[in-house]
């Protein structure tokens, strides 16, 4: 089993901190540990790279940045936490959408672990809720009203990565208790009127602090460390 080394970087700005994970990406070789980087970041809008500039509503003072990650443009800032993997994907016998599933499990299960129900929906990577009821255990099934995937939901973890010679960079971002307003100046991913929450705005009381160790487990257990 590889080393896995945890880096808790606290707030850092958006722009050095993708060209310090881009960087070790480039030069890691076979034998280079696996990281996980924990933090915050102030607040920043990124763009994925086949963003739509369209999905940009209302950015104000807020910096919008290009990134190489997949994905439409979302928000990151203050008390949410930003969790970046930087696997070895090929050492850990992942295939990128195994990956991308395991990063979802480990999400599921943090919020699991705090009584919060998440969803997958398919097509759109991330983690989603029940509005009405964030703690209602059923699964989704069927058709959703009006043919809306979304119908009823708020989106409450985002997810986007690149891969580089089979080793992974970007990552996870679930929102813990932040100021949501910003959400409301962009289509969240590329989805207009898609409702973003909180942990805070669900009715669950915690901190990122609390929160970190709890997925840092689950990501340490599903990624093969």
């Amino acid at each position: 089993m590889a080393d896995l080394i945890l880096r808790n970087l606290g707030p850092v700005d958006y722009a050095p901190t993708l060209e310090a994970m881009r960087a070790y990406t480039q030069q890691r070789g076979s034998e280079s540990p696996d990281e996980i980087w924990f933090c915050q970041h102030p607040p920043t809008y990124t763009q994925g790279v086949a963003g739509n500039a369209a999905h940009v509503l209302q950015p104000g003072s807020i910096a919008v940045l290009q990134t190489d990650r997949g994905g439409q443009v979302t928000y990151h800032g203050p008390g949410q936490l930003v969790a970046y993997p930087l696997i070895d994907l090929r050492r850990a016998g992942l295939y990128v959408k195994t990956y991308v599933y395991r990063l979802e499990e480990a999400l599921l299960r943090t919020l699991a672990q705090l009584g919060v129900t998440g969803h997958r929906i398919a097509g759109s990577p991330g983690i989603y809720v029940r509005l009405a009821d964030p703690f209602d255990h059923a699964a989704l099934t069927g058709p959703r009203p009006g043919d809306d995937p979304f119908a009823g939901l708020g989106k409450i973890a985002a997810l986007g990565i690149k891969v580089h010679r089979h080793c992974s960079y970007h990552g996870l971002a679930l929102n813990v208790a932040m100021d949501l307003e910003p959400f409301g100046r962009i289509n969240p991913c590329g989805y207009a009127g898609l409702q973003t929450v909180d942990l805070q705005s669900i009715g669950v009381a915690v901190s990122v602090s609390e929160v970190e160790p709890l997925l840092l487990r689950h990501l340490s257990d599903l990624l093969g460390h």
